[in-house]
């Protein structure tokens, strides 16, 4: 190598050295032992793959040397067209990585399952038979993080704690779009979704301060949608409860309701007592007074529905837009010409039986020859079904 070649390649090694320096590996080196089980599956999955893309690539190189234009004493046989044994190496190698990379993918799938309680605080380590783990609700707001701390009556926004080598159960949800919770020093990736409850456990092995973050876009403020992870010991969680307990608020439902606005930089905040089942209003997006609990919603329909009745329901259902003004302008208007989501009746259309007024009421029956219920036959859809009549008190 000509000595211009050997500074040039100092200098390229240094460069990436300085650029390296400012990366951040927690996720190849985490505090937390499922994190720490992940970055092993990287490394395996990693290696596994370079055994055939190593060789590849230094197999290319190599031909183009040996076989270049200029290297006449090459074997030349232009007649070769197949060879046993090149297949069964071709094939052989790349069939054994894809058999490997299923077993570990298989066994990595079920014992990561982030829904599957720990079995284990690290590799050395079973959980105690005795071990009470810890319980964290996680609320998905617009653009902050809600803990909930059910064992300990109290609520965090923007930070959490928890004790080294304590399985923490956490339960997460959203209050409006879908979203991402991330620690990556303690787990992977879980989904928060509104209306729903994703599980994950996890343990946190060493002390420190973590960045817990939301690795989903939703919107303005997701940039900023950041929190601090504490992990402590046992004696500094509790003075951690203490301090909440002692510098918080009260969390009510009305309080909940302003702070679940949308904002940016919410600065940390602390609440000494939470209203009874406040967590379990906002899973089941009810928690704006007069709106109807999934949950509930959920039983009428396990018990084979309301009937006609249950029309009075609809207006406690609608989620949508619950925190607008007004109604959203759409991307386009229809042909009438009328706005979308307009009050107005379209062209040509009875506002009172919602048919085209060009057509008669014909006779209008279902599958089994029967006429509509209300014995109105090709009449209009009840009022309590039609968009256009205003829900019931």
């Amino acid at each position: 190598m000509t000595p211009q070649l050997k500074i040039a390649a100092r200098l390229f090694a240094l460069l990436v050295l300085v650029g390296l320096s400012g990366c951040n590996l927690v996720v190849m080196s985490p505090s937390g032992d499922i994190a720490k089980q992940q970055a092993n599956l990287i490394i395996v999955s990693t290696v596994l793959m370079l055994i055939i893309i190593v060789p590849v690539i230094f197999l290319t190189l190599f031909f183009a040397w040996r076989y270049r234009g200029s290297n006449t004493s090459a074997p030349y046989d232009p007649e070769w067209h197949h060879s046993t044994r090149l297949e069964v190496i071709i094939w052989s190698a790349p069939l054994a990585i894809i058999i490997a990379l299923g077993a570990v993918t298989w066994i990595s799938t079920h014992k990561l399952d982030p829904y599957r309680p720990l079995e284990r605080l690290d590799a050395q380590r079973a959980v105690p038979a005795e071990t009470k783990p810890l319980t964290v609700e996680v609320v998905a707001l617009d653009w902050k993080w809600l803990f909930f701390y059910p064992d300990y009556g109290i609520a965090t926004v923007n930070e959490m704690a928890a004790p080294v080598d304590v399985p923490i159960n956490f339960r997460i949800t959203a209050s409006s779009v879908m979203n991402s919770f991330y620690v990556p020093a303690l787990a992977g990736m879980i989904y928060a979704m509104p209306g729903m409850e994703t599980k994950l456990h996890a343990v946190i092995n060493k002390p420190g301060e973590y960045e817990g973050l939301s690795s989903n876009y939703s919107g303005d403020g997701f940039s900023h949608m950041r929190f601090k992870f504490h992990g402590v010991d046992q004696a500094g969680f509790d003075q951690w409860i203490a301090r909440v307990k002692q510098n918080g608020t009260a969390l009510s439902r009305d309080a909940y309701l302003k702070l679940e606005k949308p904002s940016t930089k919410e600065p940390v905040r602390y609440y000494a007592n939470v209203e009874d089942g406040l967590y379990r209003t906002v899973l089941n997006m009810c928690a704006t007074p007069g709106k109807m609990c999934m949950d509930e919603m959920m039983h009428i329909d396990m018990t084979g529905g309301g009937g006609i009745e249950s029309h009075e329901n609809r207006a406690r259902l609608e989620h949508d837009n619950r925190h607008a003004g007004h109604a959203a302008p759409a991307a386009t208007f229809p042909a009438t010409g009328n706005p979308a989501r307009s009050d107005q009746p379209a062209e040509g259309v009875d506002q009172n039986s919602g048919q085209p007024q060009s057509q008669a009421p014909s006779t209008n029956h279902d599958m089994q020859g029967h006429t509509m219920p209300g014995g109105n036959p090709g009449g209009a859809a009840p009022a309590q079904l039609n968009n256009n009549a205003p829900a019931q008190p």
